[in-house]
């Protein structure tokens, strides 16, 4: 997801009165009911999702929408109500079940219990069987009051006054458009889509165009199947009478990849130079990461009216062409950062959002030092450590759903985006304890974990994960157990604190750390320009140093800590 001026000032803008009265919060008012994640019902934990195929008519005239979607999934517990969410704006005509061969079997039976469809099949379903469902519906959606943070439907305009039309879903749930089990910890292996617009009007989403036709009522359908595993909060439609900007891009694997930035007609010329510094980027993270997970789609681009999200294979871009102060567009390179963490690989539960957030954000000094140098770098995590509020843990160790992890309860007006700049520059901390060549090693190997990993396109390669397991690799890759590290930095919000006392011949360095944690940090010192490590090993060292000696401690601004004065 985005960042916003200078680094997140993490959707304060929700409380403002412009979102008043559009279709925002009033309307779905718990997450623990409307939002993606949280506590699966044990008839959806019941079972896995194989594909989605949504078939919808998009009418701008009226705004609303209209047609079908279909679940493939393998019932892993015994069932006997089968569970979907789908948000209240539509109703729904009819549920079937596409396994019924022969003469058309009778609707199934379904209640409606808020923003979830029970669904009663013919028979109770067992483990190791399959079902397979389509669920007709029409209705007006919820109107996106601030794109991308709080979701729904853009039915905007271009420039020129044509439909200018995006999706997006991250925090309410991707049943703001279509039937779906809104939950993390499962991705569809495949999603096909077939979206019918008024001719003139282009669709791009995710995957792999299969073409389009053109349906002789001033309509047109268009057929697109995304052949990897995706997060349903990255399906999205993006639509418009765009222009195409092409290039054919060369994989470090060697393979030919297509790369497309769907743009504005008014935009063409920008689109032109953007889609280069695209490749510029791609070539970055290919190299620093490892080889573009989805190769066997494509890299894709939209123009669209809100800011910007990571929408698999069709990144939203909204950044109006600008590039920051290091000279490169930051909305861009920071969404194409979650094509490897929150694509390739994906947080299990909301929870461990971080490993999207945190990452990708990480990803901003990266290119800024490969760009301007060190200084660039520094001022970049200077930016994020400023930033950082410190008042809940970056990873809460429970189940939680999108919105209780990216806005503040009680209200769910606003966030302190801890997940994003203080993810970061827990990262800065963690190069510095590795070391440069085993940090980049360790992230390298936790995108994919070996290298015939890299060469895998067929769906593979793409893991669910969690804070945990990145904690033992982490580990693994070191030789020792960092446990130690992640508790102090993402399991509680206090940063620790190193208190320094100096006589004429030593200096005592003594950490300070929330609850007592272990915290053996070490420490480098600068003794007249001569920087050494001092081992902490049991949270104390003390160091001697000659008289009048010019000390600095951490003069290379590594270790996040708290420097704020002492109460």
């Amino acid at each position: 997801m985005p960042l916003t001026l200078r680094f997140l000032a993490a959707a304060a803008f929700l409380n403002t009165a412009e979102a008043a009265g559009q279709n925002q919060l009033a309307p779905r008012p718990n997450p623990k009911e409307w939002s993606s994640g949280g506590v699966l019902l044990p008839e959806q934990a019941a079972y896995d999702v194989g594909f989605y195929e949504i078939t919808l008519s998009i009418n701008p005239t009226d705004s609303t929408i209209a047609g079908s979607g279909a679940i493939h999934a393998r019932v892993t517990k015994r069932l006997g109500w089968i569970v979907v969410d789908l948000d209240t704006a539509y109703t729904v005509t009819r549920i079937s079940d596409l396994r019924q061969a022969g003469a058309p079997a009778p609707p199934l039976q379904f209640e409606r219990r808020r923003f979830k469809l029970w669904i009663r099949p013919a028979h109770p379903l067992d483990a190791g069987s399959q079902f397979a469902l389509r669920i007709d519906y029409h209705g007006r959606p919820k109107i996106a009051p601030r794109p991308p943070w709080h979701g729904g439907f853009q039915w905007a305009r271009t420039p020129s006054g044509a439909p200018w039309i995006a999706t997006t879903t991250v925090n309410d749930g991707a049943d703001l458009y279509w039937p779906v089990k809104d939950h993390p910890s499962d991705k569809a292996d495949s999603v096909a889509l077939h979206i019918t617009v008024p001719t003139g009007l282009i669709v791009a989403t995710n995957g792999r165009s299969r073409g389009s036709h053109d349906n002789t009522d001033g309509t047109t359908t268009f057929d697109w199947f995304s052949s990897n595993p995706v997060s349903n909060y990255n399906v999205a439609l993006n639509i418009a009478p765009y222009r195409t900007v092409t290039r054919t891009y060369t994989s470090v694997t060697g393979e030919m990849i297509p790369v497309t930035y769907w743009v504005l007609p008014e935009n063409v010329d920008k689109g032109e130079k953007l889609i280069e510094e695209m490749l510029l980027q791609l070539r970055w993270y290919e190299e620093r990461l490892g080889p573009y997970p989805f190769r066997a789609d494509k890299y894709g681009v939209a123009e669209t009216p809100h800011l910007g999200m990571e929408h698999q294979t069709i990144i939203a871009y909204g950044n109006g062409y600008r590039p920051n102060q290091f000279g490169y567009d930051e909305l861009h390179q920071h969404e194409l950062s979650h094509e490897w963490f929150g694509n390739l690989i994906t947080a299990k539960d909301w929870s461990d959002y971080w490993l999207h957030e945190g990452f990708g954000s990480y990803m901003q000094p990266l290119y800024a030092e490969t760009l301007r140098g060190r200084d660039a770098y520094l001022t970049t995590i200077r930016q994020q450590w400023r930033g950082a509020r410190n008042r809940r843990p970056v990873a809460e160790r429970a189940q939680l759903t999108a919105a209780e992890v990216y806005f503040n309860p009680p209200d769910y007006t606003a966030g302190d985006g801890d997940m994003y700049g203080k993810g970061s520059v827990v990262l800065h901390t963690l190069r510095y304890l590795l070391g440069d060549s085993l940090f980049f090693a360790t992230l390298r190997r936790w995108l994919y974990p070996t290298a015939e990993a890299e060469r895998v396109t067929d769906g593979r390669q793409v893991r669910l994960v969690s804070t945990d397991d990145f904690v033992a690799h982490a580990s693994r890759m070191a030789g020792r157990d960092l446990g130690w590290f992640f508790e102090v930095y993402i399991r509680q919000p206090k940063l620790p604190r190193l208190i320094e006392t100096r006589s004429d011949s030593e200096l005592v360095l003594q950490w300070q750390v929330p609850g007592g944690l272990p915290f053996p940090m070490p420490i480098e010192v600068s003794i007249d320009r001569a920087v050494t490590r001092v081992e902490a090993t049991h949270g104390k060292a003390t160091i001697r140093v000659p008289k009048g000696a010019v000390v600095r401690v951490d003069p290379n601004e590594w270790i996040f800590r708290d420097l704020s004065p002492p109460a």
